[in-house]
């Protein structure tokens, strides 16, 4: 949906099961069309697309399905605005895991599959409408070894070039601004906002002017509150980090991180969040220092088990839980990196009449494998109490 500022706000479909076209088709009418009634009948309604590769190849050889699909849209006024491009396979049902991030941004499987994901935004999106696809952060740590990391670095930068030039040429056709948003992930090829800004300054050393410009206005961050909250970073700090290093923020994921003191019965009460789908990244920190992380649950509890009395003041974990949640004995979340994102934009908007990122997508896809604790109504109950717990966000800060 359109709020102020020109801001389009959707969910991310990756929450439903999908991995064909007609899957994917499937669970648009079955669940996003019973949303989009629920919580903007009248309004036009954005929509936050995740298509896999086997879904993007499917639809984009096939004029009559995309037909269909923009028909489909135009009936119940809806649009869409962006794509999750972050998962290229299965994604819900089996084991993702690391796998989430392959094949990553080293090959032209990656590459490719983009470029088709821009293609169908094209197609598929009104004239004139802004485009986003969100991206692995390049890579996975696990993925980089010392001795090849100079040769996988500089794969990744030719293909984000080859990448960027490819936005330059549909931007050119189309008259729109299109960008590409890397996803800054825990463990992954860079998880912070420093590691961030390093990042980009690698990628674009020998570019400069005009060719500089262009990069940074084809590819940035898509921000997610979830992952950078895990980081233990402010949003004061890390995006005017970013913006103050030149880095467009594409696109703003908001998802929330669960929090928790370890003690022997929260760690006990955490297990109920370990799933044999998802990696549930640990970062541990004592006093002001992060001093761990972990890619998986089991490596924390196996650690926290050797190491009660020095286990740290306060864990994050990567798993997304509902904007929308109650409070949970032992739990906490990280909606305040939510509302301070918000006081930024509020700021900016105030200042500069303008707001520095207009994609927002609620991203919370562990609907499958969250504890009942969590999990107490329909997914299409829970999407409508996230549209209602963020569009009272945006009100709050004048933004809707």
């Amino acid at each position: 949906m359109r709020l102020k500022h020109e801001i389009d706000l959707g969910y991310c479909t990756n929450i439903h099961r999908g991995e064909t076209w007609e899957e994917t088709f499937g669970g648009l009418q079955l669940y996003t069309e019973e949303v989009r009634k629920r919580v903007s009948p009248t309004q036009p309604y954005g929509i936050g697309l995740r298509l896999g590769n086997d879904a993007c190849q499917q639809l984009v050889g096939n004029r009559a399905a995309k037909d269909e699909f923009r028909r489909w849209l135009d009936e119940r006024n809806a649009y869409v605005f962006t794509i999750n491009g972050f998962p290229y396979g299965t994604f819900h049902g089996s084991r993702v895991k690391e796998q989430v991030y392959a094949p990553d941004w080293t090959t032209p499987e990656r590459l490719n599959y983009t470029k088709r994901l821009f293609d169908l935004m094209v197609d598929l999106s009104p004239e004139g409408q802004s485009i986003s696809v969100s991206t692995v952060p390049g890579s996975f740590k696990g993925f980089i070894k010392p001795e090849t990391r100079s040769e996988q670095l500089e794969a990744i930068y030719r293909n984000l070039s080859d990448c960027s030039d490819y936005i330059e040429v549909l931007k050119d056709k189309t008259g729109r601004d299109i960008h590409l948003g890397l996803e800054p992930e825990p463990l992954c090829l860079f998880e912070t906002s420093e590691e961030t800004i390093d990042f980009f300054d690698n990628f674009l050393s020998g570019k400069k002017g005009a060719e500089r410009s262009r990069v940074l206005s084809n590819i940035g961050v898509n921000y997610d509150t979830c992952h950078l909250a895990i980081e233990y970073e402010e949003p004061g700090q890390s995006v005017r980090g970013l913006l103050n290093a030149g880095i467009r923020i594409s696109k703003i994921h908001l998802s929330s991180a669960l929090k928790l003191k370890p003690t022997v019965e929260s760690i006990r009460r955490l297990g109920a969040f370990e799933d044999d789908v998802y990696l549930h990244q640990v970062v541990v920190r004592s006093g002001d220092d992060v001093t761990h992380r972990f890619v998986d649950l089991p490596e924390a509890f196996d650690w926290f088990s050797k190491n009660q009395s020095t286990a740290g003041d306060e864990w994050r974990v990567h798993f997304h839980v509902p904007l929308h949640a109650r409070a949970i004995e032992y739990f906490e979340d990280t909606r305040d990196q939510i509302s301070g994102v918000f006081q930024l934009l509020q700021a900016t908007a105030s200042e500069k009449g303008e707001v520095f990122c207009q994609h927002f997508e609620m991203e919370t896809y562990t609907w499958e494998v969250l504890p009942e604790e969590f999990r107490s109504r329909d997914v299409v109950d829970q999407l409508e109490a996230e549209y209602k717990w963020t569009l009272s966000e945006f009100r709050r800060y004048c933004l809707a």
